[in-house]
């Protein structure tokens, strides 16, 4: 299996494929598995890098909280160990606000950047509703099984879950096989979401940014995809109708065209 030792915290990857370095930064509890719809579609093309985040998979789950510059530093740590200098890189959800932190700390290393369904924290943010986010939290006495039966309705729309119940079957089937994350390592996850805050900080992205983002995302509100395309220059937005949150997973066809579609044309700008 392949790992690398940030100083005294064991990180899990994976690579698939050749060609242009495309780095995935995964959400909460996520991980190498979380890209199974993008994997099978970017290896014919890209050379794909994923990693389970610190507090997740295979990684190690440090017990001390976590912030976004950690899994940043996680990344660039990653691409050292691979001799890879610059990349197109892939967030979704928290992975957003890794990918965020990543660009910000180390701009010479990204060609483009993917914004899905994510926030630029802090008092901008606009939260979920506290329903929402109490039935997220809320792990107590449940089951692995029950863990992700109670989530599903937070990343996929209604009509998703009635109309596509192989899909949604088969999300739980990838989750189930990874395992569920430990509750501590779920908080100090979290704690890296409260504590983030780069609002004030993305008019010094300069590299071209797409942020997709499902308007029936009841983790991060619809608005927040707003305010990221409005406060980064070089941005465009893309809105998926009638979908949720997991938008890599539920439109996958149209979520990986489109990141296709993106980075091939700054790819043969950068050529030109």
């Amino acid at each position: 299996m392949p790992w690398i030792r940030n100083r005294n915290t064991k990180l899990y990857y994976e690579e698939y494929g050749g060609g242009a370095p495309v780095l995935f930064f995964s959400g909460v509890g996520g991980g190498t598995w979380s890209w199974y719809c993008q994997i099978p579609y970017f290896k014919q093309h890209y050379k794909i890098i994923l990693l389970d985040n610190r507090g997740a998979g295979k990684s190690d789950k440090p017990p001390e909280a976590y912030s976004m510059n950690d899994f940043a530093i996680d990344g660039a740590f990653l691409l050292d160990s691979l001799g890879i200098e610059k990349v197109l890189v892939v967030g979704v959800s928290m992975g957003g606000m890794i990918a965020q932190s990543f660009a910000l700390q180390y701009p010479h290393r990204v060609k483009a950047l993917v914004l899905g369904a994510t926030h630029c924290g802090g008092n901008e943010r606009i939260p979920p509703s506290p329903e929402v986010l109490e039935r997220f939290m809320k792990n107590e006495d449940l089951s692995p099984e029950e863990i992700i039966d109670k989530n599903v309705p937070l990343l996929f729309s209604a009509n998703f879950i009635e109309k596509d119940k192989e899909s949604v079957e088969r999300y739980k089937h990838v989750q189930l096989k990874a395992g569920v994350q430990p509750q501590f390592a779920l908080e100090n996850q979290l704690i890296a979401i409260k504590t983030f805050s780069c609002c004030h900080r993305l008019h010094e992205i300069n590299v071209a940014v797409m942020v997709v983002s499902g308007d029936e995302d009841v983790l991060v509100p619809l608005e927040n995809s707003r305010l990221l395309a409005k406060r980064i220059s070089l941005c465009r937005l893309e809105i998926l109708r009638g979908i949720g949150h997991a938008i890599h997973l539920e439109s996958s066809g149209q979520f990986n065209k489109l990141v296709d579609g993106f980075f091939q044309g700054v790819l043969h700008e950068n050529e030109a």
